[in-house]
């Protein structure tokens, strides 16, 4: 399955309505809540804009749903602490999500930032 930017932004938008206010998830650090997780996406869609990912793989067992990533992008915006450098990146991660009462209560997601930066220049990873 292929989602491009615009599903992206609905899902943030969904997630304000299914994320339970109290879940709790990481973006590089512990968040609590969808207005916390806001903040990285918007960052990461101000960076590379035309976000693509395809869903490789998913398991689903009890309250937990795992799914396999990989996404690709063009990074147009300077909003990762470097300068756009127009160059279009592969990353691959893993996202698990549980579900309680029709809402994100858990979510984790393990992506691979040091290939997204070795694959803009950068020598680092940027603040999350």
């Amino acid at each position: 399955m292929r989602y491009g930017t615009e599903v992206l932004r609905r899902l943030t938008k969904c997630l304000r309505r299914t994320e339970s206010p109290y879940g709790i998830g990481e973006a590089g650090v512990d968040v609590r809540g969808p207005s916390a997780f806001k903040p990285f996406v918007e960052r990461m869609l101000g960076a590379l804009p035309d976000f693509e990912l395809t869903i490789d793989d998913t398991i689903t067992e009890g309250d937990k749903v795992a799914a396999r990533w990989t996404a690709r992008m063009t990074h147009r915006g300077d909003h990762l602490g470097l300068p756009a450098t127009g160059k279009q990146v592969v990353i691959t991660g893993m996202s698990i999500i549980r579900v309680r009462d029709g809402q994100i209560v858990e979510r984790w997601n393990n992506w691979d930032i040091m290939s997204l930066m070795q694959q803009l220049g950068a020598d680092r990873p940027a603040a999350t």
